[in-house]
């Protein structure tokens, strides 16, 4: 497997001018699972995740393909499904009613005679979430347009939720019944920061979420993730077939939990839960990398989230550092850098190279000069 990069100029963000396109190869690696367990692949190649599918919305961003397809909807992940992606990435909550259905943040906006209403999604049932932007069909609200649809960013400002492709929300199930295979999910087991759980409500919102993958999952691949570092443990007590990983941002931000606050207390929490890796905000990574080893001592795996994994570049500084996937905004250019054409002879070289890591790398001094000299600033930019 050969990945080309995308170049840096391509991606949605200011500031970046090397050009400069470097390919590389992506190791496959040979799996071996505990008795009982379902596994990402019995042969993993270097994973790449659709984030939301086809890419998040960023409504103040000025490059149109982060508000081409509706985040978090079927329509994004059937896009996404049409692509050589392993998996789909996406956030459940649970309604007030008990359904899970895909949506990302912690709460959700209309306007009201010109007043900006927020609501909690988990507050809502599912046909008070359904009442918001695109209907299925006119016999739902009457009309074919829901309450307007509104997203306010971190730092407070509000944007209309416009996109070029929309599409209604919808709940797991659907995605479970609508989605096209053979595309894995990655769910997301979406809890507030800013909230204490109980165990008992954790427990409660998981059952559900195991109810729906339990009677529509089939033969599809199924990994969970999770900032709440109690419910990706209690997501491990609850199944054993599945994969649980635990989402961090390594530092970046400060909680007053501190089992978030750093890829030790990362490795910490996977081991005391049992838990199959990591997933880390990449800047993270780069900002220690000796932690990449520790992981693996740890018999972990490593995937990364972020906004630099919208470059190739990065993708590639990763795959020769250890990481085993990323989940990506920009998923067209990505998989397209991603092709198949190596011959089996280049396999075994590859998986040669994985079993003896004492061997250099492939690639030449000017590359690696490039990549050093590109790492920090991309890091400043983002």
């Amino acid at each position: 497997m050969a990945v080309k990069a995308v170049h840096v100029s391509d991606v949605p963000h200011p500031n970046l001018d090397h050009q400069q396109q470097v390919s590389f190869s992506v190791v496959l690696k040979e799996g071996g699972e505990r008795e009982g367990e379902e596994t990402i692949g019995s042969i993993t190649k270097f994973v790449v995740m659709g984030h939301r599918g086809s890419g998040m919305n960023m409504l103040q961003s000025p490059d149109p393909r982060m508000k081409s397809l509706k985040e978090n909807s079927l329509l994004s992940f059937n896009a996404a499904a049409k692509l050589p992606l392993d998996f789909i990435e996406f956030d459940v909550q649970v309604t007030k009613d008990d359904c899970p259905v895909i949506f990302h943040d912690n709460f959700i906006f209309t306007q009201q005679q010109g007043v900006l209403v927020e609501k909690r999604v988990t507050d809502l049932t599912l046909q008070e979430l359904l009442s918001y932007g695109p209907q299925k069909d006119e016999s739902n609200l009457g009309q074919g347009v829901g309450k307007p649809l509104f997203r306010k960013t971190k730092d407070g400002r509000v944007f209309e939720w416009k996109v070029e492709q929309d599409d209604c929300f919808c709940t797991l199930e659907e995605a479970f019944n609508k989605v096209e295979s053979p595309v894995g999910f990655n769910i997301e087991l979406k809890f507030d920061d800013q909230l204490v759980y109980t165990k008992q409500q954790l427990t409660h919102s998981l059952d559900v979420i195991l109810k729906v993958v339990h009677e529509h999952a089939g033969d599809r691949r199924i990994m969970f993730s999770s900032f709440q570092p109690d419910a990706a443990q209690l997501m491990r007590k609850l199944q054993q077939k599945y994969h649980v990983f635990f989402l961090t941002n390594g530092g970046s931000e400060i909680y007053t939990d501190t089992r978030r606050n750093s890829l030790e207390e990362a490795i910490h929490v996977c081991l005391e839960g049992g838990l199959q890796g990591i997933v880390s905000e990449v800047k993270a990574i780069f900002r220690n990398p000796g932690a990449i080893a520790r992981i693996k001592e740890a018999k972990l795996s490593l995937f990364t989230y972020g906004q630099l994994n919208n470059v190739g570049e990065v993708v590639y500084m990763q795959h020769l550092m250890g990481v085993e996937g990323v989940i990506v905004d920009l998923v067209d250019e990505i998989t397209r850098a991603i092709s198949d054409n190596d011959s089996d002879k280049k396999v075994d070289q590859l998986r040669k190279f994985q079993r003896n890591t004492t061997l250099p790398p492939q690639f030449s001094k000017e590359e690696l000069s490039f990549l050093l000299n590109l790492m920090p600033q991309l890091m400043v930019n983002h």
